[in-house]
Parts: structure tokens; C-alpha cells; sequence
């Protein structure tokens, strides 16, 4: 019931295929919903039911049989851009292989890691903040209300009047103030990314990494905080570092310290890296203003504190040598993998 010339036609369209292009030009024509064999099925509705049976019995051997072929001639051609394309992509397996670069830790965050380490063992908790902060725990509750010509020295990033990139690490310490309900002990140390309008060179820019540390309770008096950072500068630059409190003006703490380590080069004696002064500026420090306090919630009759911030930055210069700080954002190869020895030497001395 199937025209003997479109079988004859089909079977020549399918002798004659070799190409996937030929292949879909063929589906077009004979097998899309307007093919030559997909439109037979609108006879149907001309003949009568038991015409009909036959007729779509015939109709569907006949789709089924094309189609076979079809099949057939595709598993072929597949076969065979296969194994071209397995001859023209082989792989040598004797060559050697690409030497894959091993990566090793960044001069900061080893610093970073080293200052978490000397901490925690001293009982201290590490917390974290958000780095687009608002004024009110950037400023105005570490004692620099809006008037307060302290802004000036920090140069901050505004998005508006009250939004801004974090200038310092301290809107953390406010935030575990301001959430410690109870007003238990405090004892934390805040690492992350702080931002102030500078023009970056050898020794600034605009974005750095600092940790600041807290300590809150009772009784806590300037000795606390001094021989805390005895203790860590000891364990960071090696043993026998003295400290050197200089009087400074820092508005959330009262008094304020600048805090000097004795040169870990030439161990005080006097050399390029201490400008032949022995001490190196490493910090700066002081006991919790009692205006910070009382806008945290605590009782400064009651409540004392120190706190204290460094630069990862300057500290991972000093211990590395390093002399421009640009160094540290450039992703050099070069540069970073000169720490690969440091790593090596750290590994060797913890076994």
C-alpha cells in the first residue's frame, strides 16, 4: 500500500548518504512532520477502517525499517570520526609529564596563623566581622563621634553617610561587647582586611591586614596588657625581645601606648632594620577608654580592659625582610615561592 517509488527513492536517498549532513537532509525530507513519509499518514482519514489497519501496519514496518537504517548508518559514521579523531589526538604515554607548581603559604597568612596560634594558647577567642561597616561601631561608639578630628587621620571609605569600608578591626571588638549580654570576661583577638584612603607605595596601602586583641573583666590594669605582649612578641620575634611603652593618643583607650621590641636583627645593638636605634615600633596599645566601656553596656567602676592592634603587614616585613609592601598583592611566583624555604625550615624544627 506504500508507493513502490517513494520506497525506491527512499532506498537511494539512504544508499547514497555519507555525511551527517546528509543524514539530517534526509530526516528533513522524508521524516520531519512534513516529510514524504510523515505526511502518508494523512491518507488515512480517506480509506475505510480495515483499509486503515493495513494501511498503518505498512506504514509503521515501513518508518521502523527506515529508520533502522538510519541507526545503523549513524553508529557507523560515529565509529569512524572516533577512531579518526582517537588517531589524530593520541598521546604519547612515554613523554613526561607536566610538572604541576606546588603552592605554599602566603607570607601573610602565615603571620596570620602564627598570631592566631601564640593566642589561642594564651586562652584568647579569634572573632570576625563584616568589612562594609556601619559608622555607628566603625566610630562613634569607640569614643570618635562625627566632630572628632581622629576621622581625618584614618581617611575612610564612605558608600554614604552612615555605610563604610571598615577602617579597623576594633568594630569587632564593639560588636562582642554590645552581644555579651551577661558581661563575662572578654578575651578575643579580631584578624581581617581593613581600608583607608592612601596612596599605596613601598610601605602603604590602601588595603591591609590587622589584628587588634581585647581583654575585659575585672582588675584588668596596664601589667595585664604588658605582659601579654611580652609573652607574644617573645614567642613571634624570638626569646629575649624587651618592650618599650611610649606614651601616644589613640581616642578609644586612655592611656595610650606606642609599644617598641627590641631589634630581633642585632638583638638591640643597633642595625639597618632598627635604624641603629635597637627598638622597632611594632604596635600600638592601651587600657579601654571608660567612654568605650560605657557604650558597650559594662560599668567602667566596675570593668577595666586593654586592647591592642598590630599590622600584618609591617610584622611579616620585619620577620622576612621584605622592603616593599606592594610585594605581598602582586601573586609574583617568584616572590612568593622564596617562603617554600621558610615553610621547609618551620617543618624541620616542629619535628
Amino acid at each position: 500500500m506504500i508507493d513502490e517509488n517513494l520506497i525506491k527513492e527512499v532506498d537511494e536517498a539512504i544508499n547514497n548518504i555519507s555525511t551527517y549532513d546528509d543524514l539530517n537532509d534526509f530526516r528533513l525530507k522524508y521524516l520531519s512532520k512534513k516529510g514524504s513519509i510523515t505526511s502518508l499518514s494523512s491518507k488515512m482519514k480517506e480509506l475505510s477502517n480495515e483499509e486503515k489497519r493495513e494501511f498503518g501496519y505498512c506504514l509503521n514496518e515501513f518508518k521502523n525499517s527506515v529508520q533502522s537504517r538510519l541507526n545503523a548508518i549513524k553508529e557507523k559514521m560515529d565509529l569512524e570520526y572516533l577512531n579518526k579523531k582517537l588517531e589524530s589526538e593520541k598521546i604519547d604515554i612515554t613523554l613526561p609529564g607536566t610538572k604541576i607548581t606546588k603552592g605554599y603559604i602566603h607570607p601573610l597568612n602565615r603571620v596570620i596563623e602564627e598570631v592566631k596560634e601564640i593566642f589561642i594558647s594564651m586562652g584568647y577567642d579569634v572573632k570576625s566581622g563584616p568589612e562594609v561597616e556601619n559608622d555607628l561601631y566603625n566610630f562613634e561608639l569607640l569614643n570618635i563621634p562625627k566632630s572628632h578630628p581622629a576621622r581625618d587621620m584614618q581617611d575612610t571609605f564612605y558608600i554614604n553617610e552612615e555605610i563604610l569600608l571598615r577602617s579597623q578591626t576594633s568594630p569587632v571588638q564593639i560588636r562582642t561587647m554590645l552581644e555579651n549580654k551577661d558581661k563575662t570576661p572578654i578575651r578575643i583577638i579580631c584578624p581581617g582586611k581593613v581600608y583607608r584612603r592612601d596612596n599605596d607605595d613601598a610601605t602603604h596601602s590602601h588595603q591591609f591586614e590587622q589584628i587588634e586583641g581585647l581583654v575585659v573583666d575585672k582588675n584588668i590594669s596596664m601589667a595585664d596588657l604588658k605582659g601579654t605582649l611580652e609573652v607574644a612578641m617573645n614567642k613571634l620575634f624570638g626569646d629575649g625581645r624587651k618592650l618599650r611603652f611610649r606614651p601616644s593618643f589613640f581616642p578609644f583607650t586612655e592611656p595610650s601606648v606606642e609599644v617598641d621590641v627590641s631589634c630581633f636583627k642585632c638583638n638591640g645593638k643597633g642595625c639597618n632594620m632598627c635604624k641603629k636605634t635597637g627598638w622597632i615600633e611594632i604596635l600600638g596599645a592601651g587600657m579601654v577608654h571608660p567612654n568605650v566601656l560605657r557604650n558597650c553596656g559594662y560599668d567602667p567602676d566596675v570593668y577595666t580592659g586593654f586592647a591592642f592592634g598590630l599590622g600584618v603587614e609591617r610584622i611579616a616585613m620585619l620577620k622576612y625582610e621584605i622592603n616593599d609592601i606592594r610585594d605581598f598583592y602582586t601573586n609574583d611566583l617568584r616572590f612568593l615561592s622564596q617562603f617554600k624555604y621558610i615553610e621547609k625550615s618551620d617543618d624541620d624544627a616542629s619535628k
